[in-house]
């Protein structure tokens, strides 16, 4: 009996009698139909694939079947698709607000979600200047710089400074003032930093002022501390003054903390303050 190329279904041979046709041809639509089982069935929406590497060995499966990234490997709003090894896709829940996408060798996908690294802003203490001093302390080492924020500011006293004390550490001459309307032979507060030029207590005004502790957290050296600010004529309501802000603390303990004071020792009238944290 001679059979196909491909299959090996039977065929009649050349030399058969008419009436064995009939049978050959039965037999040759079974084997047909037999190799051509697995295309029946199936539902709309499934694909055909091959279930082994046998010839004609089909199974009929959803369209993301298990070669393809399924559809349930993400299953919230800003999942990312990452791999955990060759071939192998994995899901990365997304991060939270502000974070950034980096790179981490240690994490199962090889990504990570993250704070910001460089730059960044982080809020460590806020709060309100109310009577005579305020002060900060357990600030966090972890971060490369401070930055502090101080709005609204207004002294009870006419003609205020706003002053920054380190570590609420009020021995003599361990800290010295610059400021851009000073000279360099002495400091007006030998126990703070002066941050500020007068403020006017009677008028409805306040001060600005910004300043910034670089390298807060190193234990080797003194730390400085530089901005600015922006306050009233402590005479008239229509003028103003810029100071420009440098200072020191000459001791290499890290900043954990900051005093907010007036350099007369009376009280804050008003005023808010922010510490961030920068990366």
């Amino acid at each position: 009996m001679a059979t196909t190329t491909n299959f090996g279904w039977e065929t009649p041979d050349d030399t058969d009698l008419v009436k064995d046709g009939a049978a050959a041809m039965r037999t040759l639509g079974n084997a047909i139909d037999t190799s051509l089982v697995d295309l029946k069935g199936g539902t709309t929406g499934q694909v055909l694939a091959k279930a082994s590497n046998t010839d004609m060995d089909f199974s009929w499966v959803v369209q993301d079947d298990s070669n393809a990234i399924q559809n349930a490997i993400v299953d919230a709003k800003g999942d990312l698709i990452s791999a955990t090894a060759a071939d192998t896709p994995a899901r990365l829940a997304v991060g939270t607000d502000g974070q950034v996408l980096t790179a981490d060798s240690t994490a199962a996908t090889g990504l990570k979600w993250a704070t910001s690294s460089s730059g960044a802003y982080t809020l460590l203490a806020s709060g309100t200047l109310s009577g005579a001093s305020v002060v900060v302390s357990s600030l966090s080492t972890t971060y490369k710089d401070l930055r502090i924020i101080i709005n609204n500011y207004k002294p009870a006293t006419d003609n205020d400074k706003f002053m920054v004390r380190m570590n609420n550490d009020s021995t003599a001459n361990r800290h010295r003032s610059l400021g851009s309307s000073m000279s360099n032979n002495g400091a007006p507060a030998e126990t703070s930093i002066e941050s500020s030029n007068g403020s006017d207590n009677s008028v409805v005004t306040y001060g600005i002022i910004s300043l910034t502790i670089p390298d807060y957290a190193n234990t080797t050296t003194a730390k400085i501390l530089q901005g600015i600010s922006m306050v009233n004529d402590y005479a008239t309501t229509t003028n103003g003054y810029y100071y420009g802000i440098n200072g020191w603390y000459n001791q290499t303990g890290a900043i954990t903390g900051v005093t907010f004071l007036n350099q007369s020792g009376g009280n804050f009238t008003s005023g808010n303050y922010y510490i961030y944290g920068v990366k």
